[in-house]
């Protein structure tokens, strides 16, 4: 749910009016009582549509305009990889702003969606690898003899794969952890996991090539990715569970496993492939499709996040809040020049006005319906 009943009641207390669709909340083990105990008036999703502003964990549907389409939206809509849900927008005159995009600043970390939700979903795909690998985590030195712990490898080091990291360890996993980005390492090591450091220099990889300004990886060269899987590929090998994290925003995720280096890996293992929306780290993964690649399990879920739709529910709701609070400081919308509202803003007045967005559409920074 975009809003919990404490945000519906923050929201209340800043002035507007809440509308919430009836049932929308039974997902996440919240009735329609406690919304209207909040301040909520439930109703239709008719209703909803025609508010002022709309706000979602997702994207509007496809057929919004047969409902009704919103003056403002606020939801997650990937703009950068998928731009023609900006330029449905555009055409449907909805002023959107896209949660995914808030900047790496430091006053808009309340309101920081995908950290949010990649902590989530770090830790589910290690309950997921847990449940499927057919082994125990931890070492257990018991009557019949001692079972060695389980070898756990994260790939990509943000918020998921840190958090991936932090909850194998809990589960007593020995675990690694790699990022192209020099600086991921130390925070690898401050999970207590082992930092898995390649030299990439001879394939022409430097600091400067791998991290753009806000922090995250850049893509690389053909060269450089086949000498960051060539020495990768021993680590796969001997991990029963490799994890891949690893995204480029805007961009198609990296290749980090390959078809030979999940045919090496022993009889029973598990890979979790966090990125298979944008065609995911490893070759053989296929989104929402258990993959049986000789004996290895290949998962690629892109439904994580609602396995645990409680609290990911709470956080998105508090991300949400804050970025209405920023949107309506006095209880109305504010389209003010600001450097957080620029940068989340998608469409207005009829048009693509995110430069980034309308660069994927390949036209100029403001692209309209025609």
């Amino acid at each position: 749910m975009a809003l919990v009943p404490d945000g519906v009641q923050a929201m209340v207390a800043h002035g507007c009016d809440v509308l919430v669709e009836q049932g929308a909340g039974s997902g996440s083990g919240i009735d329609d009582d406690a919304y209207r105990d909040s301040g909520a008036s439930l109703v239709d999703l008719d209703a909803v549509r025609a508010a002022e502003l709309v706000v979602s964990v997702s994207d509007l549907s496809a057929g919004a305009g047969a409902a009704g389409s919103p003056a403002n939206f606020v939801g997650v809509f990937d703009p950068l990889w998928m731009p023609q849900r900006a330029q449905r927008h555009a055409a449907e005159g909805i002023c959107a702003f896209s949660m995914d995009l808030v900047p790496r600043i430091t006053r808009a970390q309340t309101m920081d969606v995908l950290s949010s939700m990649g902590t989530i979903a770090g830790y589910e795909a290690v309950l997921l690898a847990a449940s499927r690998l057919p082994q125990m985590f931890p070492l257990m030195m018991t009557a019949a003899g001692t079972l060695a712990p389980a070898r756990v490898l994260v790939l990509g080091a943000g918020v998921a794969g840190l958090q991936a990291i932090a909850t194998a360890r809990r589960l007593g996993a020995v675990v690694e952890g790699y990022d192209v980005r020099p600086a991921a390492l130390e925070q690898i090591r401050s999970m207590g996991a082992r930092a898995v450091e390649l030299d990439l220099s001879e394939a022409g990889a430097d600091t400067a090539s791998v991290e753009d300004s806000g922090g995250y990886a850049r893509a690389q060269s053909t060269d450089v990715a086949g000498r960051q899987q060539e020495l990768l590929a021993p680590y796969v090998a001997a991990s029963d569970v490799v994890i891949t994290t690893a995204a480029i925003p805007g961009r198609a995720s990296p290749l980090l496993l390959t078809a030979e280096m999940v045919d090496a890996m022993a009889l029973g293992s598990v890979v979790i492939d966090l990125a298979s929306e944008r065609g995911g780290n490893c070759a053989v993964s296929q989104s929402d499709v258990e993959v049986d690649r000789g004996g290895v399990t290949v998962l690629a879920p892109t439904d994580l996040v609602s396995r645990c739709a409680r609290h990911a529910s709470q956080m998105f709701s508090r991300n949400l809040v804050a970025f209405l609070r920023h949107l309506a400081p006095d209880g109305e919308i504010d389209l003010r020049d600001d450097e957080i509202l620029e940068a989340m803003l998608v469409t207005r007045d009829g048009a693509v006005v995110h430069p980034g967005v309308a660069e994927a559409l390949g036209g100029s920074e403001a692209i309209g319906e025609g």
